[in-house]
């Protein structure tokens, strides 16, 4: 190949495969030239020619490895080295053939834009807006010559750089590419988003536009009008207008200038038909990529509009599969307390699970691998279909109420959509759902269950316990048993036995104890505020605090007999799997792991490791322990001292009732309130107690694909869904679709904003709703559990490997029963999901830690270190200073 043509390439040879050799930009552009959309004449200065001028930069590939090796929240260090990166590629002079290459390019342009166009830009999931350097209005060879050199230095800013390192992109792969573009001197300009960016509603046009050139709008130094287009139908929805007091101009011979001017506050820059022709382009270009683009445009003094630049909308969360009309979906993962994707076995496992509800309500499902129609998965992630709740008298009635106490902020949310014509009730009369719901309760002898609990609360236990040892012995298939089999056997175990063994008995156990608390406050006259909640503090039959208080006698047994743990969690796994850790601590933890190795932080993804596969957490939480000395602050000590504020609290709500008879009836139902409600932790126990059984099916069924070459590694397995698994053992390779799923996963891994409710045009409507009102500089939830304490924030996003100091108050994004042991040694709660009734509200009130739940953003509003003072009571965090 000619080196002219290996360094320069006309938009009219660029397609969309060709990212590696001429960047995001580029590679947009030339597939919009070649649709034959109105983008203005240009070349691409390739990756090849970058490279020539990388490898004449003497020390770059050095500096590149230092960079590779630096944590990415080092930000001192990144941007020394960044510096030192630009410093040496700029001295470097630029290869005479790649020079030459460029002048041909760039003659018969006169002005142009010189736009940086990296490898790693304008991606589905990382757009790098800005990270690299736009030079406008170059003039002359000399010029562009410069300004190409200048863009790939900007491959090196400390912004490229510390974002590259934040979205995990491998700086030793990023290679630039630069865009020169015939410049429009445009009368008007702007950027156009294809869909809402902050509502997150599809075929909703957002314009903004200011006169003069488009950098005044991307750079934010002008305040633009404002424009909102329904692109189904034109109708232009809002018109806000801007100063428009600031515009940017080329300037004859090259470079622009800024311009102020008195502004023009009466008068839009666009006329309605305008608007409507920049909406009808961002379609067409939305067409092309079959996805929204955010896009920028020009309309230059002779009228014409053309297309400058496109590239994905990144922010944007995935949508479920189109059905008919507007549907509401609850994210049901993200209520579980998982912000984390789910592995695709992981969603297919919720899919069988969906199919044991259906089977429970007496409606088995003709595919159960297909799952329940209410399911939808959208970004690896499980939702749940609530069209029909929202249009339902039953619906609104009951499932707002469930989720005020589970999470708060999903019901608020729920109510916002009451009042919108597509989610009118279709239904008056809740009679239909009273039928069923009876029909349910009599199929599965519901009553009679809740009779018996009340009745021997400790025997509904055992047999409990006794399920869940069905479940495992069912799952425990021997070493010869056919891949197939094992598919089979998994898929029985996880549709039959899931909800429909489980739930007829837990449910009316847990649902008696907390209808005898609530009689109990029928009962008692003179109620204070949270006294009855007080019954339910350090309760008995919870698993997950007989967990967390199991791990705590541990961490005691190996103080009591002199052994230290003194390496970090990943080291002392290793010690435990060669079985050389300390004589006590290695038979304490094999035997803590025999009753609890089925579980796992984020344990309801299947596809992720168990405790027994990778005891990394358990052991962090074991040293997190060591630094615990105050006795009277040991997790054993308080629980035991919550449990006897319990009972003082029951003997006096006793006393205060009203006659013998009354008086024995309070103290019956306070001592069965108390017997019962802590097993409402059981039927997420017993979940996860079949998952991790199912788990070692699949792994099996893994290595014997990797044996037979159809993938690389018998992980890979929890990368595919059921019908690819049987597929692969069929002989069908699937090397291609685990990667591609690894891609995804990893891209969604670092999404940290999920949608509690997600409409299927693609609103968000939690966007739209005001913030909890709180005064200034609080932050306001759900109170969860009573107390107040002040003491410093640890914001802790993952709990493998965190770092909690006693007394520290934990703030968490979510937390399910992997991440309960840390509260066992913090002072204080904070979440951003969950309500009074959430898994985390639960625990925390039963160890007497003072909590507050569903508090938007706190893992970003409040930092590690800073004193906050919690009131439990309230709802109220407050910052001190």
């Amino acid at each position: 190949m000619p080196a002219e043509s290996r360094f320069v390439l006309d938009f009219a040879d660029i397609d969309a495969g060709m990212l590696p050799e001429v960047g995001g930009k580029a590679a947009n552009l030339g597939k919009l030239a070649r649709a034959g959309l109105p983008v203005p004449p240009g070349v691409c200065v390739t990756t090849d020619a970058y490279r020539q001028a990388a490898d004449a930069a003497p020390g770059l590939a050095g500096i590149i490895e230092e960079l590779t090796a630096t944590a990415p929240d080092d930000l001192p260090r990144l941007t020394e080295l960044a510096g030192r990166a630009r410093e040496v590629l700029l001295a470097a002079p630029l290869p005479a053939e790649v020079a030459a290459a460029v002048a041909d390019g760039y003659r018969g342009m006169d002005a142009v834009a010189v736009r940086s166009s990296a490898t790693a830009e304008d991606l589905p999931f990382a757009s790098f807006a800005g990270q690299q350097d736009t030079y406008l209005n170059v003039v002359g060879e000399t010029a562009v010559l410069d300004a190409v050199h200048r863009c790939w230095a900007s491959l090196w800013t400390d912004r490229a750089v510390t974002y590259r390192a934040a979205n995990g992109i491998d700086h030793g792969a990023v290679r630039l590419a630069v865009v020169i573009q015939r410049m429009v001197q445009s009368a008007v300009a702007g950027v156009l988003f294809t869909a809402n960016p902050v509502t997150g509603r599809r075929r909703e046009a957002v314009i903004d536009a200011s006169p003069g050139l488009g950098e005044s709008v991307v750079s934010g130094t002008v305040n633009p009008d404002h424009f909102v287009v329904d692109t189904a139908t034109g109708r232009i929805r809002d018109c806000r207008l801007g100063d428009k007091k600031t515009s940017i101009r080329g300037v004859r011979g090259g470079g622009v200038e800024h311009v102020t001017t008195p502004g023009d506050t009466g008068r839009a820059c666009l006329t309605d038909a305008q608007v409507r022709a920049v909406a009808v382009l961002g379609a067409r270009v939305e067409a092309s990529y079959d996805g929204p683009q955010d896009i920028e445009w020009a309309i230059d003094p002779e009228g014409t509009l053309w297309l400058t630049q496109a590239r994905p909308i990144t922010t944007l969360y995935p949508l479920p599969a189109a059905r008919d009309g507007l549907r509401a979906y609850l994210c049901v993962t993200l209520a579980q307390g998982l912000i984390r994707p789910i592995t695709p076995l992981g969603l297919a496992t919720f899919r069988l699970f969906s199919s044991s509800v259906a089977e429970l309500f007496g409606r088995p499902l003709a595919d159960p691998v297909a799952g329940a129609a209410a399911g939808a998965q959208a970004g690896l992630r499980m939702f749940v279909d609530l069209t029909g709740v929202l249009r339902s008298p039953a619906g609104r009635m009951i499932v707002p109420r469930l989720f005020d106490v589970m999470e708060a902020r999903a019901a608020v949310v729920m109510r916002s959509l009451f009042d919108r014509p597509e989610f009118a009730l279709t239904r008056r009369s809740v009679l239909p759902f009273v039928a069923r719901l009876a029909d349910v309760a009599v199929r599965h002898r519901l009553p009679l269950h809740a009779v018996r609990a009340l009745r021997n609360p400790q025997r509904v236990r055992r047999d409990l316990d006794a399920l869940a040892d069905r479940a495992r012995r069912r799952l425990d298939l021997p070493a010869g048993t056919t891949a197939a089999t094992r598919l089979d056997q998994a898929e029985q175990v996880l549709v039959h036995e899931g909800f429909t063994a489980v739930m007829p008995i837990a449910a009316p156990a847990a649902l008696a104890g907390f209808g005898m608390l609530a009689l109990a406050g029928r009962l008692v006259p003179d109620l204070a505020p949270g006294e009855l909640q007080t019954v339910l503090r350090g309760l008995p039959n919870n698993v997950t605090t007989e967990m967390d208080l199991a791990l705590w006698h541990l961490a005691g047994r190996i103080r009591g007999a002199g052994e230290t743990l003194g390496a970090d969690s990943g080291t002392l796994a290793g010690h435990y799997h060669a079985g050389t850790l300390p004589p006590v601590a290695q038979q304490g933890l094999a035997d803590f792991l025999d009753r609890y190795g089925h579980r796992a932080v984020a344990e309801i993804d299947l596809g992720l490791p168990r405790w027994s596969e990778d005891p990394r957490h358990v052991l962090g939480v074991l040293l997190n322990y060591q630094r615990l000395d105050d006795p009277a602050a040991a997790p054993d000590a308080v629980f035991a001292a919550a449990a006897r504020e319990a009972e003082e609290t029951i003997a006096t709500l006793t006393g205060r009732a009203r006659g013998g008879l009354r008086r024995r009836a309070v103290r019956f139902a306070l001592d069965r309130a108390r017997a019962l409600a802590g097993l409402r932790e059981f039927p997420k126990y017993y979940f996860v107690v079949v998952l991790a059984a199912a788990r070692r099916q699949y792994a099996a069924v893994g290595a014997e694909l990797a044996a037979a070459g159809r993938i690389d590694t018998a992980d890979d397995v929890f990368f595919l869904d059921l019908p690819e698994i049987r597929a692969a053992l069929a002989g069908r390779d699937q090397h291609a679709v685990v990667a591609a799923r690894r891609a995804e996963y990893d891209r969604e891994m670092r999404r940290r904003q999920i949608p509690r409710v997600l409409l299927s045009d693609g609103t968000e409507p939690e966007r739209e709703l005001p913030r909890p009102a709180a005064p200034d500089g609080a932050l306001a939830g759900t109170p969860a559990s009573a107390g107040t304490v002040t003491g410093p924030a640890r914001v802790i996003l993952d709990p493998v490997g965190a770092h909690l100091e006693p007394g520290e108050i934990l703030i968490a994004p979510s937390t399910d029963p992997g991440w309960t042991p840390l509260f066992l040694t913090a002072g204080g709660l904070v979440m951003e999901m969950g309500g009074a009734n959430s898994h985390g509200a639960v625990v925390a009130r039963e160890y007497g830690i003072p909590a507050v739940v569903g508090v938007p953003d706190a893992t970003t509003l409040l930092h590690t270190g800073r004193q906050i003072t919690v009131d439990g009571a309230t709802g109220l965090i407050t910052r001190a200073g």
